[in-house]
């Protein structure tokens, strides 16, 4: 290849990157720029110097018309290598089957991807997500971008480095313009880089079309370069011959790259067999190129989108049908084409993109679904129909994250055409989106009544799905009694099954105690049904937290993220993540809420859950400050009480409190860490929520008697005991418990209580009573009491507690040793490999579980055995084991 001008600053980081991934530290990088920039010809540069470096080279280019076609991209980059590793699922399911498909051939790998931003949804996030899980493999991903806001939308959420293309300076430009046309005059030399402006492409074009016309190939100068680098491929494509022309359209619309699928189509519009000589001409003028596999490249994207914009609407139509006749064996590609083809509304052609929708769905392919329903919108010939397919356009738009186009949709709607059950969703949807001031707990009766007016209209699944996603919200309402239950009785006249797993979700969210002991007992029924659908299983596992239920909820938790790892559903693993990792939180058990909160952030960060992004920190702040790092609990707690202080979202600011009042404990500051929690039982604290009573009376009544407070804590517990009896949350249970045996000096009883389930209240209640007989002189009874305590204390990771025990026994005269943990020196990402080694799993099925790739797996291992001093998974077993049991 020849020098590229004005470029070496960035040829330098492409090597880098290359030199990179060929000694197994993959990257990712965007080419970001304006079209004609130079991206195309670095991309071309990378190609060329990974295939001198041994790389093997996968590439593709986006093509506009092939962007609904899900997975269409990544389908065209896999085709040289064995596509069938690659399962169906969730673009998140399939990237991790597209790492583990190229490191088996252990070997390093570019992924050249250009119009990157053209690409269909499915593959974008694919490779996106893909491309930042690259650290530890022989990868190297380089995708080329135009500029645009849709692009900057995708790249924001993508989270990837750029490297920005900037106009070549005056004298590199220069340089440019006498290679190709060397012998312009010095006006029109001038007057090609002042309406180049730097543009690579338009110097190179611009200026080879003034060598051929002179100045009247610059005319008329008011367009924008693009438009005039597009005009000049037009040009250069009129001199070519009809049939070569009709080929170039046909390539420019479909979908994939093939010559001979785009001969058969120019076959049908002809009448007559098309010759593989009929694209000569252009690829002889440099417009494209055809490889040993008969595959058609563009020169450049530019000339595509200048066939495209440049064709008439009937010859488009003609073209598109043609594709879509040559395409029987791919039926979603013919259907686009068909859809595609058509001139004006076609409702038979609107029902099938609808049922296309609609399978989409159940294929994990939501932006396509969207996609189909929009385009069956246009198509729609019944008004009726029209909005209902809007609505379900809505529904995909907020399964794909995309508010902006929910919002967009639903100012589309025309009101006037909808059913009555229609309307109300609509309403529904409304207040979702443009919240108001009348979106508070006011507005939750006219949510019951809109549900019973789609049950009314027929739908009850609709009306099942709208019950379903306001039962967190209710949860976090504050909604008083008489609100809750007209809800209770929405949800009871849904006409589900008394044991569903749905109605006992949503009654565990919209009446925690009032519904409580119903709830529990079908939990228990459901904790290890496998046939309950996984996304089932995590509104259960929320609803098992908000009960108390925590060991539930960490049981029906962590089954559900195992079906939902493999099926690729981010969204909903990270809230099953959320979930459990606020469950083993709620127990006391660090070690495993860290680094199931650490995911849970990871992968709504990933998808844009800001929700549960905060709830995982506040989560992650709870955990952090039974260990003993309250500096950094305290930090995540003030980040996550701005946010949602803003937002008005005042209930979760008991979480907050929460983690400033275990804080406090932990730092021995008990009358503090007493105000701090007891702000979530006054009504008059805008962080009073009585749901979380059930979570907090035990950390309470731990304050109160290290701060001798007991007369503050006797009215509170007084109060919980009627709710305890109605709700019969385990957790409510178990710090009654504990606040009856404080108040009382009855610990034996307290004791005497099951609590396999419940080691850190079981160890509180041990140090505490322990505590007390020593301080009794009853030093033998209190040593058991003690050791027993540290012990938990220190294999859950609550470090602060354990060194409470260590030193009421240091006060009995037994000195008990503090064990080194080396599980600390760990990130929770570590630690969660290592428990998952340590349980047997092989590389692959970690991977799997984490949507890693084995060769990430094996490096972190590498780094994990050193920190923890062992050399084989055996002995990582065997540490594991050791801080994990509880006596």
């Amino acid at each position: 290849m020849g020098k590229i001008v004005g470029r070496d600053a960035l040829i330098s980081a492409i090597e880098a990157l290359l030199g990179e991934a060929v000694g197994g530290h993959g990257a990712t990088v965007v080419l970001r720029g304006e079209p004609g920039i130079g991206k195309t010809v670095l991309l071309e540069h990378a190609v060329h110097s990974g295939r001198e470096r041994g790389m093997r080279v996968l590439r593709v280019t986006g093509v506009q018309a092939e962007g609904q076609i899900p997975y269409a991209g990544l389908d065209q980059l896999l085709r040289p290598v064995r596509t069938a590793a690659v399962g169906a699922g969730s673009p998140y399911r399939r990237a991790v089957d597209v790492l583990g498909l190229l490191g088996e051939a252990d070997e390093p790998v570019l992924l050249a991807v250009e119009d990157a931003h053209w690409l269909d949804a499915e593959t974008w996030e694919t490779l996106t997500f893909l491309g930042r899980r690259v650290g530890s493999d022989q990868i190297a991903v380089l995708m080329a971008v135009r500029d645009g806001e849709d692009v900057d939308r995708r790249l924001a959420a993508a989270g990837m480095p750029e490297l920005r293309l900037d106009p070549l300076p005056a004298a590199d430009a220069g340089i440019l313009l006498d290679r190709h046309a060397p012998d312009l005059v010095a006006t029109l030399r001038a007057r090609v880089l002042d309406e180049a402006a730097g543009n690579p492409l338009g110097v190179v074009e611009l200026g080879s079309a003034a060598a051929r016309f002179g100045g009247p190939a610059l005319l008329p100068s008011s367009l924008p370069l693009s438009a005039r680098v597009e005009r000049t491929f037009a040009g250069l494509v009129a001199e070519l011959p009809p049939l070569t022309r009709d080929l170039l359209l046909l390539a420019a619309l479909n979908d994939g790259s093939s010559l001979d699928e785009i001969r058969a189509a120019g076959a049908i519009l002809t009448g007559a067999e098309v010759p593989t000589e009929a694209i000569q001409p252009a690829v002889t003028s440099r417009l494209v190129t055809v490889d040993e596999q008969y595959e058609l490249r563009f020169r450049h994207p530019l000339l595509r989108s200048a066939l495209r914009q440049q064709a008439a609407p009937g010859d488009r139509r003609r073209m598109h049908a043609a594709l879509a006749e040559v395409l029987g064996d791919s039926p979603i590609r013919r259907l686009w084409h068909r859809a595609s083809a058509v001139p004006g509304r076609d409702e038979a052609l609107a029902r099938e993109l609808t049922v296309l929708a609609a399978d989409a769905v159940q294929r994990q392919t939501v932006a396509f679904a969207l996609a189909a329903a929009n385009r069956a919108v246009q198509l729609s010939e019944d008004p009726a129909e029209r909005a209902r397919r809007q609505i379900w356009a809505v529904h995909a738009a907020h399964e794909q994250g995309d508010p902006q186009t929910a919002r967009r949709i639903l100012t589309e709607i025309d009101d006037r055409e909808l059913r009555a059950p229609d309307r109300v969703r609509v309403v529904f949807m409304r207040d979702h989106y443009f919240p108001g001031v009348s979106n508070g707990p006011e507005r939750l009766p006219a949510y019951a009544g809109m549900i019973r007016t789609m049950l009314d209209g027929g739908d009850p699944d609709m009306a099942v799905q709208a019950m379903c996603d306001i039962a967190l919200g209710v949860h976090y309402s504050n909604a008083p009694a008489h609100i809750r239950e007209q809800l209770v009785d929405a949800a009871l006249a849904l006409g589900l099954d008394e044991d569903s797993p749905r109605l006992t979700a949503i009654l565990g969210l919209i009446a925690p105690v009032e519904q409580g002991a119903v709830v529990l007992e079908r939990l228990r029924r459901f904790v290890h049904r496998t046939d309950i659908p996984p996304t089932w299983r995590a509104d259960l596992t929320v609803a098992a937290w908000a009960v108390g239920a925590f060991e539930i909820a960490a049981t029906i938790g962590l089954a559900s993220a195992t079906d939902l790892r493999h099926q690729g559903r981010i969204g909903t693993l990270s809230v099953s993540l959320n979930a459990a990792a606020a469950a083993h939180a709620s127990l006391g058990d660090t070690r495993s809420a860290l680094p199931l909160a650490a995911e849970s952030i990871a992968l709504a960060t990933e998808i844009g859950q800001r929700t549960w992004v905060l709830g995982g920190i506040l989560i992650t702040a709870q955990a952090e400050a039974l260990r003993g790092d309250t500096e950094s609990a305290r930090r995540r707690a003030a980040e996550a009480e701005q946010a949602l202080s803003s937002a008005r979202r005042f209930p979760m600011l008991s979480l907050v409190q929460r983690a400033r009042g275990l804080a406090a404990l932990a730092e021995g500051h008990a009358e503090d860490a007493f105000r701090q929690l007891l702000r979530v039982f006054d009504p008059a604290d805008t962080a009073y929520f009585p749901h979380q009573h059930l979570h907090l009376l035990g950390h309470l009544a731990e304050a109160a008697v290290l701060g001798g407070l007991l007369d503050e804590l006797r009215p509170v517990a007084e109060q919980l005991e009627p709710v305890a009896e109605r709700s019969q949350s385990p957790a409510l249970r178990v710090g009654l418990g504990y606040a009856r045996a404080v108040l009382t000096g009855d610990y034996e009883t307290a004791l005497a209580d099951d609590l396999t389930d419940w080691p850190f209240d079981r160890a509180r209640l041990q140090l505490t009573y322990g505590s007390v007989l020593r301080r009794s002189f009853r030093i033998s009874e209190s040593r058991p009491l003690l050791r027993a305590a540290a012990t938990t204390f220190d294999a859950l990771g609550a470090t602060p507690w354990a060194d409470r025990a260590r030193a009421e026994l240091r006060a009995s005269g037994e000195t008990r040793r503090k064990p080194m943990d080396t599980l600390d020196a760990l990130t929770p990402q570590e630690q969660q490999i290592a428990r998952l080694a340590a349980e047997g799993l092989s590389n692959r099925e970690i991977g799997e579980r984490l949507f890693l790739s084995p060769r990430t797996v094996s490096t972190h291992l590498y780094r994990i055995y050193p920190k923890v001093n062992v050399r084989s998974r055996a002995e990582l077993a065997r540490v594991i084991t050791a801080g994990l049991s509880v006596a």
